[in-house]
């Protein structure tokens, strides 16, 4: 049995996989990391101050002259290949808890607007087009769209302003079009924004239609709500449920709390980097003998989204304060610390959208001796894996994944 916490640091790519140029051929030189760093240097007038990140052994994955080239801590370091289609949230932490997630569907809601429009007034619910698009407004009050956040086609949403629908029933909506959908997930998300709805449409890449989510303020005018609807999944074959089934207490931080499955976990939902680091550092030292801690670290994300690299360079070096706790708590032999990303999210690349990228795997390992390098995993399934393995669960019972040397 260990402690072990894993810290997503979401849109934290390490360079560009060898098909990320396939959708958007600029998207070949993407490198999160490397454009982060080198920008702070240049925006910020200094280079950033990650020296957690440089002694887990971010500079030997990916040497920069910024990172430590080399650390004298007791850590395992490689990179994860995504192990799934495009650059996404949901799925990036579904295979990563060891879904198969290699086939997802990509669909524009265009090309289904009669099976959810049949769908949703099938549930007593008034749809109409937005404006002739093909948007869909439901109750007068939520936008089923496409969403413009991730690679065209992989998810769906439904939005509204809190003040228009309570949240319930903009979630309601989401499940009902979550009967029909064939992508990946649904997302319900109530939030308060600037204005009305509409004034937010935009096009997006591929023929897609949605809505600039931040656009909107949403994600920064408080009371913002979310609810991941993902595609059917063994959620038993999952390393948080199979944790808890095995006696291990179990705590999703940050945004895990909303996409990942698991009836018995403690669920502490936040997006400010302070919160999701507070929550997780509070659950280790409330951990006994045996913990199984998640956290995602979202501000990374919105910053890469907003292409704002100075702000992506301040959430990581607020992100690296954290992390030099957690590796002074979880000092036990048998603890790890593994600190990964689900994709990566270039700020400087030219675009909002996800890019794909490998992503660091950095494990911190006490009781082990000096610096193991690991080679390049096919999917973040052996993320999940090896923290399986930390944990003692039996070899195997993830649907996807294995350790590998």
């Amino acid at each position: 049995m260990s402690r072990t916490v894993i810290v997503v640091i979401d849109g934290f790519g390490v360079g560009a996989m060898p098909d990320a140029g396939a959708l958007r051929p600029g998207d070949a030189a993407a490198d999160t990391c490397g454009h982060v760093l080198d920008g702070g240097r240049e925006l910020l007038g200094r280079p950033l101050r990650l020296p957690a990140l440089g002694a887990l052994g971010l500079g030997v994955v990916h040497p920069h002259r910024d990172l430590a080239a080399a650390t004298p801590l007791p850590v395992s370091v490689g990179r994860a290949a995504l192990g799934y289609p495009g650059a996404d949230t949901f799925a990036g932490h579904q295979t990563m808890m060891g879904a198969d997630f290699s086939r997802v569907t990509v669909a524009r809601l265009a090309e289904h607007l009669t099976d959810v429009t049949a769908a949703l007034k099938a549930a007593g619910h008034t749809v109409s087009l937005l404006d002739g698009r093909p948007l869909l407004v439901v109750d007068d009050a939520v936008l089923v769209h496409d969403n413009l956040e991730a690679d065209p086609g992989i998810n769906w949403n439904a939005s509204a302003r809190l003040s228009d629908m309570a949240f319930d029933g903009t979630l309601a909506v989401a499940r009902t079009v979550r009967t029909v959908a064939p992508v990946a997930r649904v997302i319900a998300v109530g939030g308060n924004a600037d204005g009305p709805l509409r004034e937010f449409v935009r096009d997006g890449d591929g023929g897609t239609v949605g809505l600039d989510t931040p656009a909107t303020g949403f994600y920064r005018n408080g009371g913002l709500q979310v609810r991941h609807l993902g595609a059917e999944l063994d959620h038993t074959r999952q390393l948080p449920d199979l944790a808890a089934r095995s006696g291990i207490p179990v705590t999703l931080v940050g945004k895990a709390a909303d996409i990942l499955a698991c009836d018995a976990a403690e669920r502490r939902p936040a997006v400010a980097t302070a919160e999701v680091v507070g929550h997780t550092l509070d659950a280790v030292r409330a951990s006994g003998r045996d913990a199984l801690v998640v956290a995602n670290v979202q501000e990374s994300d919105l910053a890469g989204h907003q292409q704002d690299t100075a702000r992506y360079g301040r959430v990581l070096e607020e992100t690296d304060t954290g992390l030099f706790e957690l590796v002074g708590l979880l000092d036990r032999p048998d603890d790890r610390l593994i600190v990964t990303g689900d994709h990566g999210n270039d700020p400087s690349i030219g675009h909002a959208y996800h890019t794909r990228e490998f992503v660091p795997v950095l494990i911190h390992a006490p009781g082990t001796d000096g610096t193991e390098t690991l080679p390049d995993a096919p999917t973040l399934a052996d993320v999940g894996a090896r923290a399986a393995a930390f944990l003692g669960l039996p070899a195997g019972a993830l649907a996807n994944g294995s350790v590998r040397h």
